[in-house]
């Protein structure tokens, strides 16, 4: 009640306007995207407070130590330790198999300049686990934000990114110069005739 008190309270001074789509009511992978400010980590959880979705995010593992521990994860972190990632996924279905529904959001496209490609870690969790991918979003174009449509992955790449980059190919981000288009080394590995791992994100 308090959260959503608060994420009322934020959209009653905020420039942003709430557009959305209903909330999922099964566990999926949310895209945080175009992801260019750390701005845009309040505008998530003004989204899920309001929504009323459970949310979970990856950060890594030392953002938890200390004091900041109990309040990253009160807020839905999980730490990540990049040198196993494989873990991640097992606690997401762990998480999915104990019958939780929550949002996974990834930022697959950073927050740094100097990126070219999104990281495929949201991709790879959603098929091994067989989450949908719901395309969380903000545009300072129109001054709105919010869940756009949920979709099913395929496991073909290409495929999945057409759907993806058609949905954020006319969404700004809070610092457009920051912003890349929507798409996986895999593709361009795929594209050249190789095979390729997956990155983690």
């Amino acid at each position: 009640m308090i959260r959503r008190l608060i994420a009322r309270a934020f959209w009653t001074v905020s420039r942003w306007r709430l557009v959305t789509e209903p909330a999922p009511n099964r566990p999926t992978v949310l895209i945080g995207a175009p992801h260019t400010s750390n701005w845009d980590f309040v505008i998530m959880l003004a989204i899920a407070w309001s929504l009323r979705v459970e949310v979970h995010w990856l950060g890594k593992d030392s953002l938890f130590t200390g004091w900041r521990g109990p309040i990253m994860r009160s807020l839905g972190g999980i730490p990540v330790d990049r040198s196993d990632p494989s873990r991640i996924v097992a606690e997401v279905v762990d998480r999915v198999r104990a019958g939780e529904v929550f949002g996974l959001v990834i930022t697959p496209d950073g927050t740094r300049g100097g990126h070219t490609h999104w990281k495929s870690g949201f991709h790879r969790i959603a098929v091994q686990t067989g989450m949908p991918v719901t395309m969380g979003y903000l545009d300072t174009a129109t001054r709105t934000t919010g869940l756009g449509p949920t979709i099913e992955m395929t496991g073909d790449i290409a495929e999945d990114m057409d759907r993806i980059r058609e949905f954020y190919a006319d969404k700004r981000g809070i610092r457009p110069h920051l912003q890349i288009t929507p798409r996986l080394r895999e593709e361009d590995v795929a594209g050249d005739g190789r095979e390729g791992g997956s990155e983690p994100n």
